[in-house]
């Protein structure tokens, strides 16, 4: 499973420190074990509910907010350079486990992914952090799946955090145009 995991998502790869690399892809086989998901389930998963029939799956919006979480980062450290600093591995692994919630967030009921009854009342950013937190995973990398949607709105307390929302939005605004 985890080399299938990796091919799907190859920034797993940019994670520089082996340790937080290796405990962000067990989140994730982990969370698609629990949530009764096979890893081939990800590529048919919508990334969203809130847009009717869409196309991306969550395996390529993550891929998508990942690299422009990236790109954000190289260019703020590149423009403001000492006054702004940020852990890359962090910023990586946040991004890469924003949505690991929706994985307990749907069901697929008749053939159709629908939000589960665990996921009518914890959303994603909430489900995701906790089980993600079990996992040895740095409160820093948390924060960023916690803080990531509306439910942390006046929490982001990291530019890691901030990256990764306006990362995340931009990816659903485009897409809901």
């Amino acid at each position: 499973m985890k080399e299938k995991l990796i091919s799907l998502m190859p920034e797993f790869q940019l994670i520089q420190d082996s340790e937080l690399q290796e405990k962000s892809i067990t989140v994730w086989i982990e969370a698609v074990k629990k949530g009764g998901w096979k890893i081939d389930d990800l590529l048919q998963m919508p990334f969203t509910l809130l847009i009717d029939n869409t196309e991306v799956n969550i395996i390529e919006h993550t891929r998508a907010v990942t690299l422009c979480s990236v790109e954000i980062g190289e260019i703020l450290l590149e423009e403001y350079k000492e006054r702004i600093s940020l852990n890359r591995d962090y910023l990586l692994a946040g991004a890469l486990l924003h949505d690991v919630g929706k994985l307990f967030e749907y069901n697929r009921e008749e053939g159709k992914f629908v939000k589960s009854e665990e996921g009518e009342l914890i959303r994603h950013p909430i489900s995701g952090a906790s089980f993600a937190s079990q996992y040895g995973l740095p409160k820093e990398v948390v924060h960023i799946i916690a803080a990531h949607s509306k439910e942390g709105d006046g929490a982001r307390k990291t530019v890691e955090a901030v990256i990764v929302n306006h990362a995340d939005f931009v990816n659903f605004e485009a897409l809901k145009i």
